[in-house]
């Protein structure tokens, strides 16, 4: 009973290609918990149907709380969870941890009036979406893509910390006595950075000398390079990581064919 829970419950485990019907349930629940904790957020609807939202996400928990229990119970079944702590050391594993997070604000979905505390569990119920990753075979594309380039990604990222370092330290030299609300010093120069170098451009902060103003036009120029070079990256890294998963679905599909 148990090896059979576990190849409906756990997507490696499952000999067909794609989802269980279990876990395809699942992933939809999940989404629907997620829709509902953000509708949940606006104080119309908990006015007109607070009491509706509360049996809902009393389902949610139960169904989800039920779910969690069947996970530890199997969870020997997996290799790296056997022996005799291996139920302990799945629940204080990464993606245990993260189902009983997203599970707690259910079990306590009565707590006080506190607005803060309500707000924070409500949060947290947004965590059920990071639960789809053990369902995703697209966010395993993206981790792999990520793990495959992550010494050009991070050489991006240096070079974006130097570029803004250097745009707010001359901001400040330039714009400082000009602005020192604004410019008077490198941390307050460095939002000014941060909005020119990714192209969103707020609008208030802006230098107002001539200097001040070639060098904004050099930022925003560097930062339209800035942006490009990780998305460059990522997308050639995705695009290698659907490729190699769409062979290894062609070479399974040529090995059930012998």
């Amino acid at each position: 009973m148990r090896a059979r829970v576990h190849m409906h419950l756990e997507p490696a485990a499952w000999p067909h290609k794609g989802l269980s019907p279990v876990n395809k349930v699942l992933a939809a629940l999940i989404l629907l918990a997620v829709f509902f904790a953000v509708v949940e957020t606006e104080p119309i609807v908990v006015e007109r149907r607070g009491a509706a939202i509360l049996t809902i996400e009393a389902f949610f928990t139960i169904v989800f709380l039920v779910e969690y229990v069947l996970r530890v119970w199997i969870a020997p079944e997996k290799p790296a969870y056997a022996g005799r702590f291996g139920r302990l050391r799945y629940i204080v594993s990464v993606p245990a941890l993260i189902d009983l997070v997203a599970l707690l604000p259910g079990l306590f979905v009565f707590i006080g009036s506190e607005a803060f505390v309500v707000r924070l569990f409500r949060l947290l119920r947004i965590l059920r979406l990071a639960r789809l990753g053990r369902f995703s075979m697209a966010i395993h594309a993206i981790t792999d893509a990520m793990k495959s380039r992550q010494y050009e990604l991070l050489m991006s990222l240096t070079i974006a910390g130097i570029l803004l370092l250097i745009s707010s330290t001359l901001l400040y030299l330039i714009e400082g006595s000009a602005q020192p609300d604004r410019f008077g010093s490198i941390p307050r120069a460095m939002w000014w950075s941060v909005a020119t170098l990714t192209t969103v451009g707020y609008g208030d902060v802006y230098p107002v000398t001539p200097l001040g103003r070639i060098l904004a036009g050099l930022t925003a120029i560097t930062g339209i390079g800035l942006i490009a070079m990780p998305t460059g990256i990522l997308a050639a890294a995705f695009s290698d990581a659907i490729q190699t998963q769409r062979k290894e679905e062609r070479d399974d599909v040529k090995g059930d064919g012998r």
